[in-house]
């Protein structure tokens, strides 16, 4: 009954096969930065220096996808970014988020507020938290765009050293020439020392190598004078992905064009998008608007954006109330000394929030070591699964076994070992829990249970 995800503030160890000369090494990987544990990380988050993989062999670099949260309870901040390449399920992430929120809950001293960990806030790419994380730390908009250019400049030179491309090299000089000042000189010792600091020797010789080779083309003075004394916030913008400004406005235009009926459920399936980077780009739009003497769209727009925040809100408000539901429900079910007895008196209340809230539990357990609590979550885990199949009538039961089917030849064949079960009733059933997924914002299970319809409708033929 865990994530599936490591969740820990301290990185992970794990083995890559570098995309570039497919050397096999070893680097870590952070799922949580927690700033408040540990006030070192955010410098390392903000200069770009976590879940970055450089291979031994070449130099190659590349971001690490992985879900990651980021923890400052001084800032009141908790930010989600969970990769589209990923394709994690609705369900899985927020099973990654509860089981990060009740390890902070308990990492905090006493006394201190927690309110924060209640609404996380989630972002389409890890560069619109980094923005999050700055905007919070008072570094405007344009320091981070100059900061932004020099990791980029530094970034394609580290990549010319890396492959000996002296053409490239040249070519990035000469094109980017003016970015190459004091401050460039100064993040750049930042970064070499800092990989020295925590033991990462390929980028620390990487860098070394890029500095030497800047040495020899007349920077040498600038390189002398540059200092290592900036701070981490005014160094860094991570090296990380830019928005995805693409798939942004695409998510505009299609809430701008709702029906107010679906707004809804439109919502529901783009939450994890709804965060600041959204919010900043609908209220350009409305500015623009205005700039063009289109006041009734604009009226528009400032219309929609208040119902988005509103509905948002009250989706947030419902999933609180439903992860404190599922708290409540398990603190009976440890203080009774029944737990199958408990279960089976929790009725209804028995139900995905209780199950996250278990799995949540049973990693926090996991992570700290305490044995005998994870032994007993996990018979929990198991009796609970047991008396919510006890209630299942034979076509949810079928419906359960359909969707931990490996495989599109594995569900046929259980459709077809079943054929007493497939009737009308069966075919309308999947498509209720379909259109149920779809309004929770969960379209791969809907499209998953619609292809179960389709079939189940076919052999009634």
């Amino acid at each position: 009954m865990t994530t599936g995800i490591p969740i820990s503030a301290a990185p992970q160890t794990v083995q890559l096969k570098c995309p570039n000369c497919s050397t096999t090494f070893t680097t870590e990987i952070y799922t949580l930065v927690d700033v408040t544990a540990d006030p070192s990380l955010k410098g390392m988050f903000l200069s770009g220096q976590i879940n970055v993989a450089v291979c031994p062999a070449c130099g190659f670099a590349s971001r690490l996808g992985t879900p990651l949260a980021y923890h400052d309870a001084a800032k009141q901040l908790f930010l989600i970014d969970i990769p589209n390449e990923l394709e994690l399920p609705i369900e899985e992430q927020e099973r990654f988020i509860g089981a990060v929120s009740s390890s902070l809950m308990q990492s905090l001293p006493e006394g201190a507020s927690r309110s924060h960990l209640f609404t996380p806030q989630r972002f389409m790419s890890l560069q619109s938290l980094v923005d999050a994380v700055l905007d919070a730390e008072g570094i405007s908009r344009e320091v981070r765009d100059k900061q932004r250019r020099i990791v980029d400049v530094l970034s394609m030179l580290a990549e010319a050293v890396a492959s000996n491309d002296e053409g490239l090299f040249r070519q990035t000089l000469d094109t980017h020439r003016e970015t190459l000042d004091a401050e460039f000189f100064t993040i750049l010792n930042i970064y070499v020392e800092a990989s020295q600091r925590e033991q990462r020797n390929e980028t620390a010789i990487l860098l070394t190598r890029v500095r030497d080779k800047l040495a020899t083309q007349g920077f040498a003075e600038l390189i002398a004078k540059a200092g290592t004394q900036l701070g981490a916030g005014a160094a860094g913008t991570a090296a990380a992905d830019e928005p995805d400004e693409g798939n942004l406005d695409a998510l505009l235009e299609r809430l701008e064009a709702a029906d107010t009926a679906q707004l809804e459920s439109i919502l529901a399936e783009i939450r994890p998008f709804i965060d600041y980077a959204f919010f900043e780009q609908w209220t350009a739009r409305i500015e623009a608007a205005q700039q063009a003497g289109d006041s009734a769209r604009a009226t528009q727009l400032t219309t929609r954006r208040q119902q988005i925040l509103e509905t948002v809100e009250a989706m947030d408000r419902q999933a609180q109330a439903m992860f404190e539901a599922g708290s409540a429900a398990l603190q009976e079910v440890l203080a009774a000394s029944d737990d199958r007895a408990a279960l089976e008196a929790l009725g209804e209340r028995l139900d995905d929030a209780f199950l996250m809230v278990l799995s949540a539990n049973a990693a926090a357990a996991q992570r700290e070591g305490r044995t005998e609590l994870l032994e007993r979550l996990e018979r929990i885990g198991t009796l609970a699964v047991e008396v919510i199949q006890a209630k299942l009538s034979p076509e949810e039961r079928l419906i359960n076994e359909l969707m931990m089917a490996e495989t599109a030849r594995d569900s046929t064949r259980i459709l077809r070992s079943n054929a007493k079960l497939v009737t009308p009733e069966l075919v309308k059933l999947l498509n209720e829990l379909a259109n149920s997924h779809a309004q929770r914002g969960s379209s791969e299970t809907a499209e998953q249970l619609r292809r179960f319809a389709r079939e189940a409708g076919a052999m009634l033929f």
